[in-house]
């Protein structure tokens, strides 16, 4: 059974080989040496490989979502109350009173009832 294997594939290895030779059988029926215009070019074509195309996509958008409003600040140097409304109202009334009706004076005035009324003492 091994030898004839063996042979099969021998057989195909070389037949193969065979059938591939592009003059077999030219010269069957032709008579040798004779080609009356009929000849094979002496050189090979030249076959040229065009790189297949290749098409890139560009990545799809990404989106990101906006950044979250910041959370209200309860807290700061800005802590308005009535009671400082109410204290910069009298102090500035009663600068005004003092100072003999400078403005500036009702402005320091002012200025201190509002940080008296807010609890700053």
């Amino acid at each position: 059974m091994l030898k004839i294997s063996k042979f099969v594939a021998l057989g195909l290895l070389f037949s193969s080989a065979a059938f591939a030779d592009d003059d077999w059988g030219w010269h069957h029926g032709h008579g040798h040496h004779r080609h009356h215009g009929h000849h094979h070019p002496m050189y090979r074509e030249e076959i040229v490989y065009v790189p297949e195309r290749v098409v890139e996509y560009a990545p799809p958008p990404v989106y990101y979502a906006p950044p979250p409003p910041p959370p209200p600040r309860y807290y700061g140097y800005d802590q308005r109350s009535p009671q400082g409304l109410l204290g910069g109202m009298i102090g500035s009334a009663m600068g005004y009173q003092f100072g003999g009706g400078d403005p500036l004076a009702a402005g320091i005035g002012a200025a201190a009832g509002a940080w008296f009324g807010n609890g700053m003492y």
